[in-house]
């Protein structure tokens, strides 16, 4: 089962950014993610054995319960792996650094079940769009380092369950396994 673990913006916040894009998005450019899908990943599990999601979950809300909420706010962003051969485009987020223990905590509780999460350290961003080929997207970096969005408080986590397309051009499908709330 392909499952990732993730804090969702409230709407208003997706809204806002998604408004500011909406004039600024070209013909030429990206892949646009749909902003319903736009998320702070702390841990991405793509293969998770299906025995071990109920315990999963179990351990994600004991990890959730433990953490305060976190006030965030989306502003500015970047691109991976660098600006200058960018494959995709990400928003940034600032207070992101009082997700780091969160994501440490989520992925280890992950990982005790036997769902081995992947990835480097721990990045907030979310992901907004992708370039079908490495390009420099300087113009894309100095837009959205013009943007803050409207502050906002983290208050759960997600645990969602990935199915990916099975044509090419569409987009992934999310189903919700559970909403664990944020502790203290």
């Amino acid at each position: 089962m392909r499952v990732f673990v993730a804090v969702v913006p409230p709407a208003e916040a997706l809204d806002h950014l998604a408004e500011f894009l909406e004039p600024r998005r070209d013909v030429e450019g990206p892949r646009w993610s749909p902003p319903d899908q736009w998320h702070l990943t702390l841990a991405f599990m793509p293969s998770a054995p299906d025995r071990v999601v109920e315990p999963m979950l179990d351990k994600v809300a004991a990890a959730a319960s433990g953490r305060a909420p976190v006030d965030l706010v989306i502003a500015g962003g970047g691109c991976f792996p660098g600006v200058d051969r960018a494959r995709v485009l990400w928003a940034g987020v600032h207070g992101a650094e009082r997700l780091t223990p969160l994501a440490r905590a989520v992925r280890s509780a992950c990982a005790v079940v036997g769902a081995a999460p992947e990835g480097g350290p721990f990045r907030a961003h979310l992901t907004l769009a992708r370039f079908a080929r490495p390009l420099d997207a300087s113009r894309w970096v100095r837009v959205l380092d013009t943007y803050e969005g409207p502050g906002w408080r983290a208050e759960e986590v997600v645990v969602v369950e990935s199915h990916l397309p099975r044509e090419r051009g569409h987009r992934p499908q999310y189903e919700v396994l559970a909403r664990p709330p944020l502790g203290r």
